[in-house]
């Protein structure tokens, strides 16, 4: 297990564990791209109440970050024998990714509801690891959003990370 801070640039911060025996593509990746500070001033650009909280793909102003690397999708629909001990719930950390099950790279969304239908579609890899860090992404998630774009609910003020970091 590896632990991790994110940090807001409000000042807020969510700690969270990653799991490398559940998802090690996606726990080095998401490692690999904390040791590059990839997450620095990058938004939280998508929020649905009792859903998620996604971000780690664009800067404010809804501006691309720049292609990560794509990683294997670790779940059961895409050939990995996947632990489900870490079923989507509250406070999970799962890798967002298109419709192409390989494409997951920065991108990552924070489970604020009960998604276990997203079970065996997409990778959990970390889950917060403390209730003022799940409280930290039940309040984000009911900040108020608009569409921007062909963007829906894209928070209307910029939910700013500061950092993640490994601790």
């Amino acid at each position: 297990m590896q632990k991790i801070q994110i940090k807001l640039k409000d000042g807020r911060v969510m700690n969270a564990e990653l799991y490398p025996e559940l998802a090690p593509i996606s726990v080095q990746n998401f490692i690999n791209l904390i040791n590059e500070n990839y997450f620095a001033g990058l938004i939280f650009h998508r929020v649905i109440p009792n859903f998620m909280i996604q971000g780690g793909g664009m800067k404010p102003g809804l501006v691309e970050s720049g292609k990560a690397k794509e990683i294997k999708g670790e779940f059961s629909s895409n050939g990995w024998k996947e632990n489900l001990k870490l079923s989507h719930g509250p406070g999970v950390l799962s890798m967002a990714r298109t419709q192409v099950p390989d494409s997951a790279s920065s991108q990552f969304f924070i489970v604020t509801g009960d998604a276990k239908f997203l079970d065996g579609q997409y990778a959990a890899f970390g889950k917060l690891s403390d209730d003022a860090s799940l409280k930290v992404a039940m309040d984000l998630q009911n900040v108020p959003t608009h569409s921007v774009g062909f963007h829906d609910d894209v928070p209307v003020q910029d939910i700013v990370i500061e950092t993640i970091q490994l601790v």
